[in-house]
């Protein structure tokens, strides 16, 4: 009879890693640039013209402010690669087939690029 000879078992989930941090820190910051240009959208993109202001005879502004967009192009696009690449770490330090897939992430990227289409859309037809 043999006796089974018993190694330590290194214990790999003892703690998390830098890649979890970073990925959850990615995650965090790019909801958080999305915060941010949503606020910085509602500066930047032209008024609308309701029927008080009309009434009042205000002057309404039919333009994107320039130096806005730009920063609002910076802000969405950063949130849009934090979010690619919290996926990628994601993806390449999960260990089993059913770690959460991160929906909120491919949610937050997609309509990070629908924003920058229309955006740029509207930006460049109304002038």
């Amino acid at each position: 009879m043999k006796q089974a000879q018993t190694k330590p078992i290194k214990e790999r989930r003892k703690s998390a890693d830098f890649w979890f941090y970073l990925a959850k820190t990615l995650s965090i910051m790019s909801w958080l640039m999305f915060l941010f240009a949503l606020v910085m959208s509602f500066y930047a993109a032209p008024e609308k013209s309701y029927g008080i202001a009309r009434y009042y005879e205000l002057e309404i502004r039919r333009f994107w402010l320039t130096p806005l967009t730009g920063y609002l192009y910076l802000v969405i696009w950063f949130s849009a690669a934090g979010s690619f690449t919290s996926q990628l770490v994601e993806k390449y330090r999960s260990r089993r087939n059913i770690d959460n897939p991160h929906y909120h992430l491919h949610f937050l990227l997609a309509i990070n690029l629908i924003w920058l289409t229309v955006i740029l859309q509207h930006a460049l037809t109304v002038q």
